[in-house]
Formats: C-alpha cells, sequence, structure tokens
C-alpha cells in the first residue's frame, strides 16, 4: 500500500517522538554513609568513571551480606523487619560494571577466610568428638547384637551413644555468598549457614539461575519471595532428608544491562507474585564516552580501610553465629522521634498509592514495600555507623532522615525501571502494544476496527479500550487519523490513521 505521501498526502510534521519516559533522576545520597564507605564509593567511582550509583548500590548489598539475618529491626509490637535487601543496579555493556563490583565485594572474601579461622578449632574438635562417638556407638551397637545377659541393657546403651553421637554437629565452613545458584542449592546453602546467604553477581542473567527458568519453563519463586520475607522455608525432597530454614534472610546485589531489566516483567511469577516489588532498582546515568582515562586510582589508605570496616563489620554481626550458635539475631528499636520521622513518611506516601488518583498507582506493587524497605535500610546506615562501638542503641531520627533519601532515590529509579519494563504506565504499554503490531504488519493505514481485530483480548476487550495507546500514538506522531470513513455495508464508521513512514525505524 503506498504511503501518504508517496500518494500526495500532506507532510508529516518532524520525526516520531521515541515511546519513552524520560525522568529526572535523583543522585544517590553518599553523604548518608559513614567516612569509610563514603570515601571508598566516591573514589571507586572516580578511579573507574562510573556513576556514583553504581558502586553505592553494591556497598549496600554489601552491607546486607554482613547484616542479613543478624539483625532485625522492631518497629512496634507488630511491626518487624529483617535487614536483607535485594538491590539490582543496570547500566549498558562497557560502563565497567565488573570491576566496580570486585572492587566494593572483593573484602567479603577476607571476611569468609576471617570466620573460617574462628570456627577453625572448634571444627577440629568436633571432627574427633563425632569420631569417638560413633566409633563407641558402633561399638556397643555389635555388642548388643550378641548379647546373652542383659540384652535389654544393651540395647539401651547402644541407642544412647548413637543419640549423643549424632547430637554432635559438625560446623560447616563459614560461608557469605555464591554468584550462581539454582533454587534448591541456594535453599541447601541458607540450611547450612544459619538461614543467610548472599547471591552477588556482575551477570543479570542470575535471575534465571535462581528462579530456575534457565531449566524449566516454571520458576521456583519462593527461596526468592520467603528469602527476602524471613517467611519459614520448608523443602521436602525424595531420599534426601527435608530442609527447614525458620527465618531465611536472602542477599541479592546484581549488576546488569538494561535489556535484562526490561524483560524482568516478562518471566512468569514475576510481577504477579511480588518478585519485581522486592527489589530496589538503580538506572544510573551512563558515563560512556565522557570518560577521563587519567583518573587516579584508588588510594591504598581509602581500600585499606574499607577493607579493614567490612571485615570488622562482619565479624561483629556474624561472629556470634559461630561462637555461639544458639543466639539468635540483635534486635534493634526505633527512638520515638525516628518512629515519627518512619510514620511522616508513610502518611506522604499512603495517598499517592491510591488505585484511582495515586501518583504512584502503577507500581503500587513495589511502593507499598518502600516503608518497610526504608526501615531496612535505616538498619543498615545504623550499623554501619556504629558498630565499632556498639550498634544495639536505637536507630535515630536523623538516620531514619538518611534512609529516607535513599527510598526516594530508589522511588524516583524504581518509577524509571517499570518506564523500561513498560509497567508504570498503562497506557504507555498498551501504546508500544499497538505499535508493535503496527511494525509486525508494516502497515502504512489501518483502522481502528482493523487494530481492534489484530489485538482484541484481554488486553482490549472493546473498541474503547484502544483509544488511550491511539491518543499516545498520535501526540507523539507515529500515526494522525484521517477522517471517518463509513463501510461500503454503511456499518458504523471507523475512523483510519495513517502511519508515519519513520515509524517503522523509530523506538
Amino acid at each position: 500500500m503506498a504511503s501518504p505521501a508517496e500518494a500526495g498526502g500532506p507532510v508529516w510534521d518532524g520525526a516520531p517522538v521515541p515511546l519513552r519516559t524520560d525522568r529526572l533522576l535523583r543522585p544517590f545520597p553518599v553523604e548518608v554513609f559513614p567516612g569509610w564507605l563514603a570515601d571508598q564509593v566516591t573514589a571507586v567511582a572516580e578511579a573507574t568513571q562510573t556513576p556514583l550509583d553504581l558502586a553505592a548500590s553494591v556497598a549496600l548489598a554489601c552491607l546486607s551480606t554482613a547484616a542479613g539475618g543478624r539483625v532485625l529491626v522492631k518497629v512496634d509490637r507488630s511491626w518487624t523487619e529483617q535487614v536483607n535487601l535485594y538491590t539490582v543496579t543496570a547500566l549498558p555493556p562497557g560502563s565497567r560494571k565488573s570491576p566496580v563490583f570486585r572492587a566494593m565485594t572483593s573484602p567479603l572474601s577476607a571476611a569468609e577466610d576471617a570466620l573460617r579461622e574462628l570456627v577453625a578449632e572448634q571444627r577440629v574438635e568436633a571432627e574427633l568428638a563425632s569420631r569417638v562417638a560413633w566409633a563407641r556407638a558402633e561399638q556397643l551397637a555389635k555388642k548388643a547384637e550378641v548379647a546373652q545377659a542383659n540384652p535389654t541393657e544393651a540395647l539401651a546403651d547402644a541407642t544412647a551413644a548413637a543419640k549423643e553421637a549424632t547430637g554432635i554437629v559438625v560446623p560447616e565452613l563459614p560461608r557469605l555468598m555464591t554468584d550462581d545458584v539454582t533454587p534448591e542449592s541456594c535453599i541447601s546453602l541458607l540450611a547450612a549457614h544459619g538461614g543467610r546467604m548472599a547471591v552477588l553477581s556482575a551477570e543479570g542473567d542470575v535471575f534465571a539461575t535462581l528462579t530456575g527458568t534457565r531449566y524449566s519453563a516454571a520458576p521456583n519463586l519462593g527461596v526468592f519471595l520467603k528469602g527476602h520475607a524471613g517467611d519459614k522455608l520448608q523443602v521436602d525432597r525424595k531420599g534426601r532428608p527435608a530442609e527447614t530454614i525458620e527465618r531465611p534472610a536472602l542477599t541479592l546485589g546484581v549488576t546488569t544491562q538494561p535489556g535484562t531489566l526490561a524483560g524482568l516483567a516478562a518471566m512468569p511469577g514475576f510481577r504477579d507474585r511480588g518478585v519485581l516489588a522486592r527489589i530496589l532498582y538503580s538506572l544510573p546515568a551512563n558515563t560512556v564516552g565522557s570518560r577521563n582515562n587519567q583518573a587516579e586510582p584508588v588510594s591504598e589508605a581509602v581500600e585499606t580501610t574499607y577493607a579493614d570496616a567490612l571485615r570488622t563489620l562482619v565479624l561483629v554481626l556474624a561472629g556470634d553465629q559461630y561462637s555461639n550458635p544458639d543466639d539468635g539475631p540483635r534486635q534493634l528499636d526505633l527512638t520515638p522521634d525516628a518512629r515519627q520521622v518512619l510514620l511522616e513518611f508513610q502518611d506522604w506516601l499512603e495517598p499517592r498509592l491510591d488505585p484511582r488518583t495515586g501518583q504512584l498507582a502503577p507500581i503500587t506493587d513495589w511502593a507499598s514495600k518502600l516503608a518497610g524497605a526504608t526501615v531496612r535500610l535505616s538498619a543498615l546506615l545504623h550499623v554501619a555507623h556504629t558498630f565499632h562501638h556498639g550498634y544495639a542503641q536505637p536507630i535515630t531520627d536523623d538516620t531514619m532522615r538518611a534512609a529516607e533519601a535513599v527510598g526516594r532515590y530508589y522511588l524516583d529509579h524504581a518509577l524509571a525501571v517499570y518506564d523500561l519494563m513498560g509497567r508504570s504506565d498503562p497506557d504507555l504499554d498498551d501504546a508500544r502494544t499497538v505499535l508493535d503490531w503496527i511494525r509486525k504488519r508494516g502497515l502504512d493505514i489501518f483502522t481502528r476496527r482493523d487494530a481492534l481485530r489484530g489485538l482484541q483480548g484481554n488486553r482490549f476487550a472493546t473498541a474503547k479500550d484502544l483509544d488511550p495507546a491511539l491518543t499516545l500514538l498520535t501526540e507523539h506522531g507515529h500515526i494522525r487519523p484521517r477522517l471517518t470513513q463509513t463501510t461500503s455495508k454503511g456499518g458504523r464508521p471507523s475512523t483510519t490513521y495513517e502511519v508515519h513512514p519513520a515509524t517503522h525505524t523509530t523506538s
């Protein structure tokens, strides 16, 4: 079919505008970090010529690795929050994500080594005690098998010895993190390490592995969902002992590409089961093309201070898990002023969640969890500032305000990411669907009735459902209406739309 321009129609007024929402995103408030952490984040960003957001979000994942499962926050009698986070930072290929990731996470390996040294002696003693106990139990079992006199007593002795041997637990070698793990392996790691584990990866395909979608069309989201909320996780497997984690605390720290985020919403269950709502997203400005390739490297003093502080933080928060395994997580409280700051933030947030009129209605699933995420952030900032002189004191109003600043940063970026996924604005998502239909068919002209026939389903049940999308496409210059035409059979008129010639090449 000839285009309107070729047919002598009016000239189009400029090129079509891409269907995307460009938001002004606030910078990460790095000043909320203590000096040892802020200096490292700033220095790494300068040395790699990457946005501060990247190193800062990975830094929060490192704090979550240290504190997850070891700290709880009691907001009030009925509200207790864990402090583990899921953070995902997206930048295009070639933007030096991996070097930043290594610089921020490498001290955690040294912390793992230090924890292993802490339990090395316990482990040797437990292994030897277990061997001796099982040898004695085996010896008594053999005697019970052949006992002629007092067989009941012999059996009781053998049973008691077996119970004693079974009760000796050899501590696992401490482990804080993994980078490529299936749902089943993740559950086993959580069970073996006190219910806490961090999945830290510079590759975005960790989502496909962690949820099982790489190997199966049906995702296993249980560990992802319960590992964030701290809900009891129990798995029974054929031929293997059941694994139960009373309060799992999973940390997720991922750097990836924007295209990976765009595909997350299409993964089965990710939106409707709440996976997307649990993630703190960062979508920094790309610095590629404006980088200084002679930037100063991170100074040895800054690097050493950071590594020592992060290692000490891990030992302070995680050490009790191995030296006193019966001790549960520490509980933090809020000062009355901190509780008031949180309440005011909740009051600001609530009307914006209204599904009819709220500014955040398109991302209510995510935004409704923002207050809880802010509490978690406040606890991580609190322990990062105070671990060296006693972190058990209550969280203050200043710390809660700092956490709110970080929460608002992530709110801005969540809106941008949901735009990218086509999920923050339903009309925009519908317009993209219609535009995709136009392009796949190579259309130059179509009617409203054509569009409904081609797209009718759950998304577009009636022609009226199409109108917002067609209006958006018109406003963006992709299409323009012609005069309403009546069908040859005398039916109801249907508007005809012309398609801009550049629409088939414009994003």
